[in-house]
């Protein structure tokens, strides 16, 4: 049977061996489970000041220096601007667009469905309401009490929307149901 620990004086193969252990602290058993870890990384603002200063000592020694990922030398050519202009970041946002509100609908034979959406930029199309069926029930008529319901719609954008409505059931009217004529 194998022993179940080994000390390096009773085993001679582990005799010969020096042993080296550290010094511990005496902390008390709670703290010793924690782990410090230090890192010898400089932080991001230290590297950027670095590679600043090393494109700055290019430029005025006339020798190209390539940053980390730049393909063109920043040194040599131009001057000391450019070392400044390259640490300026720009960021461009696009301008806010508003919603807008627009009528969906659908064309066939015998009816016209109508709906009203809102289309959000970026977002994309928020239904506001149900299609609702010419000649089956006055859509117009629906589409009006479902605008008034909508009190953030201005009495303009109301009268635009169905102004729009009927000429898309007028349209359908002329045309009996068919898009070739």
């Amino acid at each position: 049977m194998l022993p179940m620990s080994v000390h390096p004086a009773t085993t001679p193969a582990l005799a010969s061996r020096p042993r080296v252990s550290l010094p511990r602290p005496s902390t008390p058993s709670s703290s010793s489970s924690l782990v410090h870890l230090k890192s010898r990384r400089p932080p991001l603002r230290s590297l950027r000041s670095l590679t600043a200063a090393a494109a700055a000592a290019a430029v005025e020694a006339g020798e190209p220096y390539f940053g980390l990922g730049d393909d063109e030398p920043l040194g040599g050519e131009g001057d000391a601007e450019a070392v400044v202009e390259s640490e300026e970041y720009k960021v461009e946002v696009p301008e806010k667009q508003d919603p807008m509100l627009v009528l969906k609908f659908i064309w066939m034979e015998k009816n016209i469905g109508i709906a009203l959406d809102q289309m959000v930029p970026g977002v994309g199309s928020i239904p506001l309401s149900p299609y609702y069926f010419w000649p089956r029930k006055d859509a117009w008529e629906e589409l009006r009490a479902k605008l008034e319901e909508k009190e953030w719609i201005s009495q303009k954008q109301m009268i635009i929307l169905l102004n729009q409505a009927t000429d898309i059931i007028n349209l359908w009217q002329q045309g009996g149901g068919s898009l070739s004529t």
